[in-house]
């Protein structure tokens, strides 16, 4: 057929790459080796960079025999070996170094990411983060939400550092929305655990946004796979909005389809804006959750404290009784403080 390459949809051994090498003649490379020449063409940050150099240099390792095929592998006299052995030797040697210092550095790429963590922490600000198959449009809805200028391109894995914005809710709430990196079926374990400083931001956010392309005949099976890498993560129990976004270029048999597949879902477009503002309303319901029920019993004459409640929080039950207005609602830690003196009872 005229090719110079063979590509294997499954990972191989580097036995098995080894064999086939020598049988066809041809170079031949496996699923993880251009999952991970694809990421390596996306890295630009710092982070990025160390992280697939280091998914890399642990795929290269058990594979360094391939490079040296060409030379003598034989046992030289006495204790020296061949000068295929001995070059081998001082390869793996070498790349077995270089993985202890990008592993050192990606140690303090995570205390940085940490320190940052915190300081975000210091003021109790809620917490999403945007999850889903690469490509569904992540960049884009979380550029349309927050006015952030993120890459947001038609193409495999275009963001592989999370970004951080804050979003401006209605009662003057605020989340903290970070895009994440593109999952993909059967995501090879190296680049799961390089990038374990990247996927923390799901971990410990309050609760994800888990974005699906609508328009994409796979849908389904992108559905299945972000699920899977979650509990992978360990992040398969937090509370999850799932979002199909690209409405636009959808057929309404696709659409259809996406109704059976998550029936709570919504429906949105990060172009046209179509379903942003329920998507909103989502968020501050899932912000009012976290908070704890309480009941406050406010005088007529503190219309400010009252108005501050409908501000802040999510009012559910009110109520005039003599003098006062009976409030049930939730509302923010931070501002409990400033309510105290009116609670009548926390449930």
């Amino acid at each position: 057929m005229g090719a110079d390459v063979i590509v294997f949809d499954e990972q191989l051994s580097p036995g098995q790459q080894r064999n086939w090498e020598e049988l066809s003649q041809m170079a031949v490379i496996d699923r993880e080796e251009v999952i991970l020449e694809v990421f390596a063409d996306r890295a630009h940050t710092r982070e990025a960079v160390l992280q697939v150099a280091l998914a890399r240099m642990e795929y290269s390792l058990p594979r360094l025999t391939r490079a040296w095929t060409h030379l003598s592998r034989q046992r030289g006299k006495g204790a020296l070996g061949g000068e295929g052995e001995t070059q081998l030797e001082q390869d793996r040697r070498i790349v077995r170094d270089r993985i202890a210092h990008l592993k050192a550095e990606l140690a303090e790429v995570v205390q940085q990411r940490g320190v940052q963590r915190r300081r975000r922490l210091r003021v109790p600000v809620p917490t999403a983060s945007i999850v889903g198959y690469t490509n569904a449009g992540k960049s884009s809805l979380l550029n349309t939400l927050t006015g952030a200028r993120v890459l947001a391109e038609d193409k495999l894995f275009a963001t592989l550092d999370p970004t951080t914005r804050q979003l401006h809710l209605r009662g003057n709430h605020k989340l903290l929305v970070t895009d994440t990196v593109g999952f993909i079926r059967r995501l090879p374990h190296g680049l799961v655990e390089a990038f374990k400083a990247t996927l923390e931001e799901v971990l410990v956010a309050d609760f994800l946004i888990h974005v699906l392309d609508v328009s994409n005949p796979n849908v389904e099976k992108h559905h299945a796979t972000t699920l899977s890498v979650l509990a992978e993560l360990g992040a398969d129990d937090k509370r999850i909005v799932t979002v199909f976004n690209k409405v636009d270029l959808a057929t309404e048999a696709q659409l259809s389809a996406a109704r059976h597949l998550e029936r709570d879902a919504l429906f949105v477009s990060a172009v046209t804006k179509v379903g942003l503002e329920e998507l909103e309303s989502r968020c501050v319901e899932l912000i009012a959750d976290s908070f704890g029920p309480t009941e406050l019993l406010v005088p007529h004459e503190r219309f400010d404290v009252i108005a501050r409640l409908h501000e802040l929080g999510e009012v559910q039950e009110e109520e005039h009784i003599d003098g006062a207005v009976r409030i049930k609602g939730r509302f923010p830690p931070s501002q409990t403080g400033y309510f105290a003196p009116f609670v009548v009872a926390n449930k």
